[in-house]
């Protein structure tokens, strides 16, 4: 019962920060400081933890989910009201993604670990 508990925490306590990060999407309207934010989120969520994968999800991740955006957009797939990257999307949303990537990576790890 213990481990379900700490694997609940564990993939909890790396979810929560996303939830946190879209909730922001509203009330922060100005992309620069919203990315500053979520910059923060990432360092913080990094900080204690010097895993090397955590950098390369998060390089994977910002550079992924631009070039996946990109396409969805220019297929008409999405849009953006905010356009500050390159007029094409939120600056702060390949930030979002990357963090989500590592979110996803430490959720991973933490099932694997409650498996063996």
């Amino acid at each position: 019962m213990i481990q379900k508990v700490l694997l609940a925490s564990r993939i909890a306590t790396n979810a929560l920060p996303v939830v946190g990060m879209i909730l922001l999407v509203p009330v922060v309207t100005n992309d620069y400081v919203l990315t500053g934010i979520y910059i923060a989120f990432i360092i913080i969520a990094t900080a204690g933890k010097r895993d090397h994968k955590d950098r390369v999800f998060l390089l994977f991740g910002l550079v992924a989910s631009f070039i996946a955006e990109t396409i969805f957009i220019s297929t008409g797939v999405e849009t953006f009201e905010r356009n500050s990257l390159l007029g094409i999307m939120p600056l702060w949303l390949p930030f979002m993604w990357a963090y989500i990537f590592i979110a996803i990576r430490r959720a991973v790890l933490a099932l694997e670990d409650y498996r063996s």
